[in-house]
């Protein structure tokens, strides 16, 4: 797997002071996606035990809330595989960080997996339950709302995971 970039103070992308991770490959394709040049999987940089390293330390500082994960797309299939090992360490390190996930599929409440069946893998389900929110639904430009909190159209939904997958069926956690 490879990551695009990395921003190690962020904002915009969940609550608090955040690490976000910027992951490459994406099919979905967008139009006027905002991080177009992350679509190629080959694109960046190699995300290697160094990176995960970096990034657990970085999360030790009080005022980093937790890891945003971002794209490209983080659960393409490949990208699963590649995040999950890592993901496991972030939660067993620092249980109290946040952290959120940003994906353009589509969050199959009931089954805590992706609707888009063809790009669930041995690691999805497992991998969502360890986030705190997903993001979920494909950018799309003709519902684009720049007063929306944490989203940049109308389809896409801000989940609280924990709840959604408790109850099995979407809890949002911002409306």
């Amino acid at each position: 797997m490879n990551y695009a970039t990395i921003k190690w103070t962020d904002i915009a992308n969940g609550e608090g002071v955040r690490i976000s991770l910027f992951v490459s490959g994406c099919t979905h394709r967008c139009k006027n996606c905002f991080n177009e040049i992350a679509w190629d999987f080959s694109y960046g940089m190699p995300f290697d035990e160094t990176v995960e390293n970096k990034i657990l330390e970085e999360l030790s500082a009080a005022y980093i809330a937790g890891l945003s994960l971002l794209g490209g797309e983080p659960l393409e299939p490949q990208n699963q595989k590649g995040l999950y090992p890592f993901i496991q360490k972030v939660k067993q390190k620092y249980p109290q960080k946040t952290i959120w996930c940003y994906t353009g599929f589509v969050l199959d409440e009931k089954m805590g997996v992706l609707k888009e069946t063809e790009k669930n893998t041995p690691y999805t389900k497992e991998l969502i339950s360890m986030f705190d929110v997903l993001v979920d639904g494909a950018y799309i430009e003709e519902l684009k709302d720049i007063r929306l909190k944490f989203r940049g159209s109308s389809n896409q939904r801000v989940i609280d995971v924990k709840q959604t997958l408790e109850k099995r069926e979407c809890v949002l956690y911002l409306e």
